[in-house]
């Protein structure tokens, strides 16, 4: 063979080779990439929990604790100065409104007095002067309304003047008891001293507080069964009177339920109590984790799985009860709703279920 010949032929089999070897390395990477998409394919999928829809019996029956306070409590000031002469009552008497506590020394009030009325009589007499020499021409038209305005100012002073002396006189404003008596005969007052105190006890409230899902269920009127700590034995009942249009500063709304059997006023006003509310039965209702919701209750945003994939949906949150959230539209039971995860979802996402 020569030598020529058996270079071609060596040079045939070395192209054979490199053929077949890229052959072989092209399959082999087209099953590498095959394998690694169905690798990626499955790595894909995102790992969720979920939690299946249904239905539970509500019960919404709560308590408050809170204190009884009085239904009414007034403070007297005095508001005229003067030096007490006699204190009618003691702490603890009953007074009823009107009736006088206390009384303070008038004898220059009532000298004020007397010198209004001498300026209101030269008034009246000037008057009537001037009314009789505006007949003749002695004096001006003019002259007689001036007459006529001073008259009205002496009435005035004197009015003021007797209104003094009868404020000298402490009168109570409501019935109640005297809680705290703060003079003594003797004592020299100036506007604004502190007098009295009185609480009327025969009407108390309970003063409580609910959370925000608590107050949806009240209404002004419904009775309430209320219990005091230091009477276990017995049952008081209430009414709502009154519920707070505002939430306060820990975002609760202050309620007051009047107490309707307070026989023998028992019951004292700073007491402990606890109101229990109940409430109807309600029908069954869709709950749901609180965890399901995208972000918070308020988004009304949920992530299901259909065939294998997250479906963004949308619903209605109604109440709250704790780690559940009742749902008013938008899922039926037996759904499946993903509590765990979501923050990898976007709508149609492929998810794997971890049991």
């Amino acid at each position: 063979m020569k030598k020529s010949t058996r270079i071609i032929i060596t040079i045939l089999a070395v192209v054979g080779i490199l053929a077949l070897i890229a052959y072989v390395l092209t399959n082999n990477k087209k099953k590498n990439e095959a394998k690694t998409a169905v690798v990626a394919e499955a790595n894909s999928a995102i790992a969720v929990k979920i939690d299946t829809v249904k239905t539970a019996d509500l019960n919404i029956d709560f308590n408050a604790n809170g204190i009884f306070a009085a239904g009414q409590e007034i403070n007297f000031a005095a508001e005229t100065a003067g030096r007490v002469i006699s204190v009618l009552v003691d702490e603890g008497s009953y007074v009823r409104k009107g009736q006088t506590l206390a009384v303070i020394k008038t004898d220059n009030l009532d000298v004020d007095v007397q010198n209004a009325n001498e300026v209101y009589q030269n008034a009246l007499k000037d008057k009537e002067r001037y009314e009789s020499a505006l007949k003749t021409g002695g004096v001006t038209q003019q002259q007689v309304d001036q007459a006529e305005l001073s008259l009205k100012n002496a009435a005035a002073r004197v009015r003021q003047a007797r209104i003094k002396v009868t404020d000298a006189n402490i009168r109570a404003s409501i019935n109640g008891i005297v809680n705290k008596r703060m003079i003594e005969p003797g004592s020299v007052l100036s506007p604004g001293t502190q007098l009295f105190e009185i609480v009327d006890v025969s009407k108390l409230t309970l003063d409580v507080a609910v959370s925000e899902q608590q107050v949806a269920n009240l209404h002004i009127g419904d009775v309430v069964d209320i219990a005091a700590s230091v009477f276990p034995d017995k049952k008081f009942v209430g009414k709502i009177e009154f519920i707070a249009p505002k939430a306060d500063a820990n975002l609760n709304f202050p309620v007051k339920i009047a107490i309707a059997n307070n026989a023998g006023q028992s019951l004292k006003a700073g007491m402990y109590g606890s109101a229990h509310f109940v409430f109807a039965q309600q029908a069954p209702a869709i709950l749901i984790p609180r965890a399901a919701f995208v972000g918070s209750v308020s988004s009304n945003e949920i992530f299901t799985v259909k065939e294998g994939k997250a479906v963004l949906r949308k619903v209605v949150a109604g109440r709250i009860f704790g780690d559940k959230v009742e749902v008013l539209e938008g899922l039926a039971v037996n759904e499946q709703v993903i509590v765990t995860g979501q923050i990898n979802l976007v709508n149609g996402s492929p998810v794997s279920i971890i049991k």
